[in-house]
């Protein structure tokens, strides 16, 4: 998966305040005391060290507090608000918590519009939850103007030690967009920092520009795709050229450029994953072109592109249609047969490197429904639905061809009413985005979106995700016969296991318990292939739980 996982024994739980909760085939799910301060709901669960549990909680608005827990009984021991410091007379934008090597830092923004600087900056934070005086400067980035001015995107290295971090920004008027990288160690000392402009030509036909993802290995070395997409009119083709920047540490990270040209097929997203095998990969979804080059604006199939490290080649590009069992799945038999193609409303949810160097991708159907705003001026609230529905399992070879795929069926939806709608973090215009920060936004967190979507488990070979599902579900896998989650505060959760072919069978609990919490899959923190910290609910009660896959 995206990070390293380390296999751990766990420790036996046998303290006075933990019991057993949940046992779905060989999940067992064990849960803390209860939280008695429910002012607020944890909505990321930032890590474990030192003996403790670090956890980001959200009261309010934009009210965020740190939740630190004993790592043995998951009991509640701090709970302090981030309250950031002004600098140079503005208050700071809470944008994460990170933590590096068991070193805790709250990353604040500030925008001075007089200078055109949008500034990023670190604050350690102390094992018992205090704020320090000490305030590192991480950006100091020079934009166009306020509505330009980009964002920032944060990712962790393999091993926790380092932090990267990107910030992009659109120069319209150069018809350029500016990407600024920091690779950051434990103390938030510099250890690279490069800056680019990259141009673009929007006078062609059907243009596409796109800062698709970032990433860093084990060997701590960096790599950036972008994505140009256009017609050639004369010729009636689609063109797509990928662009991955390379910054290899053994190399000094000296820029190095590998591109990959695609001719008639539409490249619709591209997410990378650099494996342990020291490759990288790059996979997404993409369309097939019509005679004149007009990209159809559906869901062909997977693609996959294999780039060898050692060499900066890519070794393998394959594109794999969809085959018709999933099709059927996906769109019904009747317009599986007519050929037609999936509409596009799937983003990669995970990408799993297999042992053999093959990929296991990992789609959901996610789509947001904006409501009309009722009120008036600052007072209008709007009502948004999250909608994430069944998931598409790809199993690729390590050749990049389709080695299995199949369907995970669930429908799902959570409303939640905001003051202020701004979707994900993209960034750009229509023709030029960032793709790197698509997420359901911190600020809607605990109000309903985290009870949905899965966790995918991959241990052994073997595939689980877990999700929560409608109790009248129970043993069903055929996608035209489920029902909708309904009211998610009455799920169950399920599980569904792939063997090396792709079969799914399901896993139910063997009993449904009255008044039992329920799991919020957009909130946990995976300790290893078969161990993750989770957090569960009903109501008023919330825990945080282990979630162990036993052999």
């Amino acid at each position: 998966m995206k990070n390293s996982l380390i296999a751990v024994v766990f420790f036996v739980l046998c303290y006075n305040t933990i019991s057993a909760q949940n046992k779905i085939d060989k999940i067992n799910i064990t849960y803390g005391e209860e939280i008695t301060d429910d002012k607020g709901k944890i909505i990321k669960i930032i890590g474990e060290a030192n003996n403790k549990v670090y956890t980001l909680v959200l009261k309010g608005k934009s009210n965020y507090f740190l939740k630190i827990f004993d790592s043995k009984a998951l009991k509640q021991i701090s709970n302090n608000e981030i309250v950031f410091p002004e600098v140079k007379d503005k208050d700071l934008e809470f944008e994460e918590i990170v933590l590096l090597n068991d070193k805790l830092y709250a990353i604040g923004s500030v925008y001075y519009r007089k200078e055109k600087k949008y500034t990023l900056v670190g604050i350690p934070i102390s094992e018992s939850g205090v704020l320090s005086d000490n305030i590192i400067t991480l950006f100091e980035s020079t934009v166009a103007n306020s509505s330009d001015k980009g964002g920032f995107y944060l990712r962790n290295s393999p091993d926790n030690r380092m932090l990267l971090v990107m910030h992009t920004a659109l120069f319209e008027k150069e018809d350029a967009m500016k990407y600024e990288i920091k690779f950051f160690d434990e103390t938030l000392k510099t250890a690279f920092a490069t800056e680019d402009k990259v141009s673009y030509d929007d006078n062609k036909k059907d243009y596409q520009f796109t800062i698709s993802d970032f990433d860093v290995n084990y060997k701590d070395d960096i790599f950036l795709v972008v994505n140009e997409g256009y017609r050639d009119k004369k010729k009636k083709e689609k063109v797509e050229k990928v662009e991955v920047h390379v910054f290899k540490k053994d190399m000094n990270y000296k820029k190095e450029i590998i591109k990959i040209d695609v001719v008639d097929e539409e490249i619709i997203n591209c997410k990378m994953l650099a494996t342990a095998k020291n490759t990288l990969q790059l996979t997404g979804f993409y369309s097939s072109v019509r005679e004149n080059g007009k990209a159809n604006k559906e869901l062909k199939g997977v693609y996959n592109m294999t780039i060898n490290l050692a060499t900066n080649v890519a070794e393998n590009v394959k594109f794999n249609e969809f085959d018709y069992a999933t099709k059927v799945k996906l769109i019904g038999e009747r317009r599986a047969k007519k050929g037609k193609d999936v509409k596009p409303l799937y983003n990669i949810h995970s990408i799993i490197e297999k042992k053999d160097g093959g990929l296991i991708v990992i789609s959901e159907y996610q789509l947001i429904i904006v409501g009309q705003k009722q009120g008036i001026g600052p007072l209008g609230l709007q009502p948004i639905t999250y909608v994430t529905n069944e998931m598409i399992v790809t199993c690729l070879k390590p050749d990049g061809t389709l080695e299995w795929s199949n369907v995970v069926a669930k429908e799902q939806s959570a409303t939640v009413t905001v003051a202020s709608f701004n979707l994900f973090g993209v960034s750009g215009g229509s023709s030029f985005n960032v793709a790197v920060g698509l997420s359901i936004p911190l600020a809607v967190m605990g109000k309903g979106p985290e009870y949905l979507s899965a966790i995918p488990i991959y241990r052994n070979g073997i595939l689980n995700i877990l999700f929560n599902d409608n109790v009248k579900n129970k043993g069903i896998t055929d996608i035209e016969k489920i029902k909708s989650l309904g009211n998610y505060n009455n799920a169950v959760p399920t599980l569904f296991v792939f063997d090396d072919k792709g079969n799914i069978t399901r896993k139910d609990p063997e009993e449904v318990v009255k008044e039992e919490l329920v799991i919020r899959p957009g909130v946990f923190n995976r300790k290893s292939d078969n161990e993750y910290i989770i957090y569960a609910s009903r109501k008023s009660k919330d825990k945080l739980g282990r979630m162990i896959l036993q052999d």
